[in-house]
């Protein structure tokens, strides 16, 4: 399903000390992998080059603008390029949804974010692509996963 770099996922469910949260199906294409423990879960399409990922954090320091949140998301990137943004119903809340392209490492990158608070934690998800078509292919891959998400899942 996933690779839980700092809790456990069973079932589509991933608990850690602080949250637990449910996803919905990754594809078949997606091979999980650790990224030096940074993220709750992760993949990688290696015909897509594309990876995306999950992470939480429950750290009341957090409890700042989504638009702060995201530019967080954002260090290391260069050239930046926001192509839309827009808030989305997430989980019974508002989600900032932001799709732009920028540069890691000086290679350009297709980047959706998706953001959301609740009950004191705050939930991140991405998917970085290339930037060519299989940015649209791997949204449908990362919609997917987005669309199961709930935090009711009781607590960890």
């Amino acid at each position: 399903m996933g690779c839980a770099t700092t809790g456990t996922i069973r079932d589509g469910v991933y608990r850690d000390a602080q949250t637990s949260y449910r996803i919905g199906p990754v594809g078949p294409d997606w091979t999980p992998v650790t990224v030096n423990q940074q993220n709750d879960l992760a993949w990688h399409n290696g015909a897509k080059g594309a990876v995306m990922h999950v992470d939480s954090d429950c750290d009341p320091g957090l409890d700042i603008p989504l638009t702060a949140l995201r530019s967080h998301l954002m260090i290391g990137f260069t050239e930046r390029e926001v192509l839309a943004e827009e808030l989305v119903p997430m989980d019974e809340r508002e989600a900032l949804r932001t799709r732009l392209r920028a540069k890691l490492d000086g290679v350009p990158r297709d980047i959706l974010l998706q953001i959301l608070k609740k009950d004191g934690c705050v939930y991140d998800f991405a998917l970085v692509t290339p930037s060519d078509a299989s940015f649209d292919e791997a949204l449908l891959d990362f919609d997917q996963m987005l669309a199961g998400f709930t935090t009711a899942t009781g607590r960890p």
